[in-house]
């Protein structure tokens, strides 16, 4: 069954694109889901997280507490990339696990997987289309000022955390231009969707010529 690898950065635009595209009858996959439940209480990931990090990052009930855990790991490379070992290989295996499960419980809709860090992840092969949700870092630097309340070095290091615009590019197949209004991408994300179901699940190979052809 293909699926359809779909990434952007931090305040991109990603989630209105999700959102338009399982409205529409896609079968989405969300991988910040899956990293929830893996560093939940009693996930597979939580223990390794508190032995790396200290009891500093557990709360009184025995949660993560992602504030703390983001002050560490938003600051430091070392320790952004050692949450990042600990946590993407339990996020592949659940996401391995929900795809196998897709394939016999809705084989016919299309599968999309949304994961932010594909290309630290370096997955971008396992996927039979790359779909990248663009908008320039000084735009997502606004919008995370404006919509979530950062400061301007929170913003930035947010956005600095994460690959770079050029290597998520680099890996794409279509881009969603995410740079206007929200209006604007929803129209996009509604042709995307159109796109993939009329090439699903036999013809994406032509999906990136049409989408380039349709996209408002």
């Amino acid at each position: 069954m293909p699926i359809v690898a779909l990434t952007g950065g931090i305040a991109a635009g990603k989630s209105t694109v999700t959102a338009v595209l399982e409205q529409l009858g896609a079968l989405v996959v969300d991988a910040d889901v899956l990293a929830r439940q893996a560093v939940q209480r009693g996930g597979r990931a939580l223990a390794a997280i508190e032995a790396r990090f200290g009891k500093t990052v557990i709360d009184a009930s025995g949660e993560l507490d992602r504030a703390a855990l983001g002050a560490i790991v938003f600051s430091d490379p070392v320790a952004r990339g050692d949450l990042e070992l600990i946590v993407h290989p339990v996020v592949q295996e659940l996401s391995r696990s929900a795809f196998s499960h897709a394939s016999v419980a809705a084989p016919g809709r299309v599968l999309v997987y949304a994961i932010p860090l594909l290309t630290e992840s370096a997955r971008a092969e396992e996927f039979d289309l790359v779909v990248v949700v663009h908008a320039p870092t000084d735009e997502r630097k606004r919008r995370l000022r404006e919509h979530r309340a950062l400061s301007d070095a929170e913003a930035a290091a947010r956005v600095a955390a994460q690959g770079s615009d050029e290597e998520r590019l680099a890996l794409a197949d279509i881009v969603i231009d995410a740079s206007g209004t929200e209006d604007d991408t929803v129209a996009r994300a509604r042709v995307l969707y159109r796109v993939l179901a009329e090439c699903w699940p036999d013809r994406l190979v032509e999906a990136q010529a049409r989408y380039t052809t349709l996209a408002p």
